[in-house]
């Protein structure tokens, strides 16, 4: 028995490695530029909860954008009690090349997620542009990161980043990478880039969205009770005939620290459930396939009487060599993903845990228990 498990894992991690959309590679950057003729218009929309900690970090460097067309940068005081309003009103005073804007959403509807309202009331004041970008407050956009993204959009109808997250901890290096390569085993980026493939996906932290194919998707008012707001924003647009890219970025990075266990596990565990739809079903496969692709090779390694287990333990390291390199990490990293899986697993489970205590997913005060 231990034998067949063996070579289950090893035929599963072969298929995985090189049938599933080569997700594990991180050659999935920008396409290529070109400069248009005339530059289209583009809103900068930032929504932003209790953000005094990193604005200093991040809206200057946003300012300090030089796009050669018509842009601006749209601040959704989110009902911070952090002075965050202030804050971006004072640094949009110093010398900047975008102007900036700061507005507050009316009350948040019942049926809308908090960060959709205060998006949806930025791309309100936007009014009549060419493209909006939808960014995180916490995100860094390096040099000529907007003119570079606006150049790469071409045909597509929404162009995301996957911004580079934080990985100084150790507990933010182990988990981090991890976090990342188990969202492009997701949705593996070449078929979300794939015009022919039905995937669609986007990072939250950086998604440039056509504003006539945001309007014919039904606006943000079509995913407002979305807790995964990013993935069902690309499915939005994908679904009303929009093209959609994702990437990894270069110029674009989140300065939002994870510090403790604690930090990451609340990241992963407040949507976690949320992903596999509150489907107890889907649950039990998600922990068995976990524990199968992940947990049983190592543990078979040392248990089991043949080689097909280690052989997909280092298979399975090597699809992470990648994902560690781009992190600066060590490769030997990926020898770890059991354990991050393992971990992964727990988060899933505490997911679940906190849904059927009534608490659904919360972030920043709200808990919303709405897919």
């Amino acid at each position: 028995m231990l034998t067949v498990l063996g070579w289950l894992t090893l035929v599963v991690w072969l298929g995985l490695a090189f049938g599933h959309g080569w997700f594990w590679r991180t050659d999935q950057r920008l396409p290529p530029s070109v400069r248009p003729a005339e530059w289209p218009s583009v809103a900068v929309v930032v929504p932003a909860r209790d953000e005094a900690a990193v604005l200093p970090t991040t809206l200057p460097a946003l300012l300090a954008q030089r796009y050669p067309g018509e842009a601006r940068v749209i601040l959704v005081d989110d009902d911070s009690a952090d002075g965050t309003g202030e804050l971006a009103r004072r640094l949009g005073g110093a010398a900047g090349a975008l102007p900036l804007t700061v507005v507050t959403p009316d009350p948040l509807p019942a049926d809308w997620t908090g960060k959709l309202w205060a998006a949806a009331r930025g791309v309100a004041e936007a009014g009549a542009v060419d493209f909006v970008l939808l960014t995180d407050a916490d995100i860094e956009h390096g040099p000529g990161s907007l003119e570079t993204l606006v150049a790469a959009c071409g045909e597509h109808d929404l162009v995301s980043q996957m911004a580079v997250l934080r990985t100084e901890t150790p507990w933010e290096r182990l988990i981090v990478p991890a976090f990342v390569y188990f969202f492009a085993m997701l949705y593996p980026f070449r078929r979300v880039n794939n015009p022919r493939s039905r995937v669609a996906a986007a990072a939250g932290g950086c998604v440039l969205v056509r504003r006539s194919t945001l309007e014919r998707a039904g606006g943000l008012a079509a995913v407002r009770g979305a807790v995964i707001d990013d993935v069902a924003l690309a499915r939005a647009v994908s679904a009303a005939g929009g093209r959609t890219w994702l990437g990894f970025a270069s110029k674009v990075h989140s300065v939002r620290p994870y510090p403790r266990l604690s930090d990451l596990w609340q990241m992963v565990a407040r949507t976690a459930y949320t992903q596999l739809r509150h489907s107890p079903l889907v649950l039990a496969g998600t922990v068995v396939g976990l524990a199968l692709v992940f947990v049983a090779p190592p543990v078979l390694t040392f248990t089991g009487p043949s080689w097909p287990a280690p052989a997909a333990w280092l298979l399975m390291a090597a699809t992470f060599v990648p994902m560690a390199r781009y992190y600066r990490q060590w490769p030997v990293l990926g020898l770890l993903l059991p354990l991050t899986a393992l971990l992964y697993t727990l988060m899933t489970l505490d997911s679940a845990r906190r849904h059927f205590a009534g608490r659904g997913a919360g972030w920043k005060g709200r808990t919303y228990s709405s897919t």
